[in-house]
């Protein structure tokens, strides 16, 4: 080999071992920032743990058993400094060191953090919103969930009780008044109903335990739980006499809470335009429906029919009855998975949980084979006997309740997120995820065959929309265009055709949950990404694999979770 040749192949030689070397030290430094990214979600998981211990104790880890967040104004600078330096922290990770799944879960905490920001520093929920603390002193979990013995449990709730005063004087110190009226009455109902809850039913629920020195500690732990609960009803009792109407974020918190909370970002005749298309959607298959139900009769007719069409005895017994029938029909139907062998019993809410007709309680992703309660709540003994006659369902309006809540909706959904492997999908869920799949799942069984194309059962599917669609749309008035609680009011019971009791209600919970038209956007969210996922893979026939696709993620932003699922041809949202 001649000397010229002779350089260049000790060139070339060189060449490739630096290649290789620094390949492998590419390698080396993508693995252990990999590493490095699994140790910050764990790290951040517990440090949220730590922070908000009630999190934790929902999501199955008893070890924080019977403690309470610092609800300080200094706690709560402290988590809101957390979030900011995990923010920072997540996006330091590049895309070049993660895998393709790390990236999307840094994309995912990220939106966790976002949401937190927003209600936490942005809406300053904290001092102005009693709502905000409603489910961290929701003492359910130690009560229905039967995780431990009872004297576990008991001992659990003992320690939480002991908690509840300071808990108590932070929240009061916090509140800044004057408050919304809407918000005095839903902090009457939640304070007064957790009063009621620790006095009339807890006791009873512990009185088995057969210990007269852990019975005496729970005696006098509950009484003081029960006087802070007391007074801090008969507070905002008093607030009632100064209270305001000044409840709407505005324009622009409004339109920060789109992307914070839902992952949008949308302009508000656009928002309004996508809602009130929809609206007018449904409506039409209202008319259509009704001119099946009752021929050449008003809409008002229709409703009247469907609606006084009730259920028969007790709803908690009809809804049970109802679950075996909905779960054998998604089975049949070969809709999605059904993973597990978990069951949903139903009963009663709570006292303090009945300011919606329905909600689901469900066992936390670190807690195994317990039931989930599906519970329904009975009418205001307050109202009138006409109003308290109108608040119980309608047989077809309860089965998409029952949907909704449990198959193959609430229920059937965490069974996935629980078995997720992504661990930030089974912690941290979304809104319009949460909702906007309970939602979709009504018109997608319709759409699959649920009540044999009877347009009765039609109308009661399309109740559960028009709720939806005028949640959205009040949402949108009451936030950012002036409109009153008695014009959201009149809404819901005109287009919505809701009872008086319920459309009070859903007017109410619009002033203090900005949010809740996470059920249509989400549920329009997740229709178009079904429709453009299954287009190139058979359409109808791919809904079961598009479905579980859809579920293993956990419950992120659905705009998160459609680049997830379609790449780069991803498109908007909407």
């Amino acid at each position: 080999m001649t000397r010229h040749y002779l350089r260049r192949a000790i060139r070339y030689m060189t060449v490739v071992v630096m290649v290789v070397t620094f390949h492998d030290h590419a390698v080396a430094a993508q693995a252990t920032a990999a590493r490095t990214w699994d140790v910050f979600t764990n790290d951040f998981m517990e440090a949220t743990f730590k922070a908000r211990p009630n999190h934790a104790v929902w999501a199955g880890r008893h070890e924080f058993d019977g403690r309470l967040p610092d609800w300080s104004a200094a706690g709560i600078r402290k988590e809101i400094e957390r979030l900011r330096a995990a923010r920072k922290r997540a996006l330091g990770f590049r895309d070049s060191t993660l895998s393709v799944n790390q990236r999307f879960e840094r994309d995912y905490v990220i939106a966790v953090i976002d949401d937190d920001l927003f209600w936490w520093e942005t809406a300053k929920s904290p001092f102005r919103n009693p709502t905000f603390y409603s489910w961290g002193l929701d003492p359910l979990v130690y009560i229905a969930r039967e995780y431990a013995p009872l004297a576990q449990r008991m001992r659990a709730y003992i320690a939480y009780a002991k908690a509840v005063p300071l808990a108590v004087e932070q929240i009061r110190s916090n509140l800044r008044t004057p408050l919304p009226r809407s918000y005095v009455r839903i902090g009457h109902i939640s304070a007064g109903g957790l009063a009621s809850f620790y006095e009339s039913d807890v006791p009873a629920v512990f009185a088995p335990v057969d210990d007269a020195r852990l019975q005496e500690e729970f005696r006098a732990a509950n009484a003081g739980a029960v006087k802070a609960m007391k007074e801090l009803d008969a507070w905002f009792t008093q607030e009632e006499a100064s209270a305001t109407e000044d409840f709407a974020l505005g324009p622009k918190k409004f339109a920060a809470m789109l992307h914070a909370t839902y992952g949008i970002d949308v302009s508000l005749p656009r928002l309004k335009e996508i809602a009130q298309r929809d609206l007018e959607r449904n409506l039409s298959a209202l008319r259509e429906a009704c001119s099946a139900v009752l021929p050449g009769q008003a809409i008002e007719a229709c409703m009247a029919k469907v609606q006084g069409d009730k259920v028969s005895g007790n709803a908690v017994e009809v809804a049970a009855k109802q679950l075996g029938e909905l779960r054998s029909f998604v089975e049949e139907n070969s809709l999605v998975t059904i993973p597990g062998q978990e069951q949903a019993r139903v009963a009663e809410s709570p006292p303090y949980e009945r300011w919606n007709f329905a909600y689901i309680f469900i066992p936390g992703p670190f807690e195994k084979n317990l039931p989930s309660i599906y519970f329904i709540a009975p009418p205001d003994p307050k109202w009138t006997k006409a109003e308290q006659e109108a608040y119980i369902p309608g047989k077809s309006e309860l089965l998409f309740t029952s949907v909704h809540e449990v198959w193959p909706g609430h229920f059937l959904q965490f069974a996935h997120s629980n078995r997720s492997a992504f661990i930030l999908g089974r912690v941290f869920g979304n809104y319009a995820f949460n909702e906007g799949w309970a939602h979709y799942a009504e018109e997608m069984m319709w759409e699959a065959g649920l009540g044999n194309g009877d347009p009765s059962v039609h109308v009661g599917q399309l109740l559960q929309a028009l709720l939806r669609n005028v949640r959205l749309l009040s949402a949108i008035g009451l936030h950012t265009g002036g409109m009153s609680v008695a014009e959201s009011e009149t809404m819901f019971r005109e287009k919505a055709f809701q009872n008086p009791g319920e459309a009070r209600q859903q007017a109410d919970r619009g002033t203090f949950d900005p949010a809740y038209g996470a059920y249509t956007l989400g549920k329009l969210m997740i229709r178009k990404l079904r429709d453009d996922w299954t287009a190139p893979r058979g359409g109808r026939h791919a809904w079961q694999a598009f479905h579980d696709q859809l579920l293993s993620y956990g419950a992120p932003p659905v705009p998160l979770l459609r680049n997830a699922m379609l790449g780069a041809a991803a498109g908007p949202p909407l």
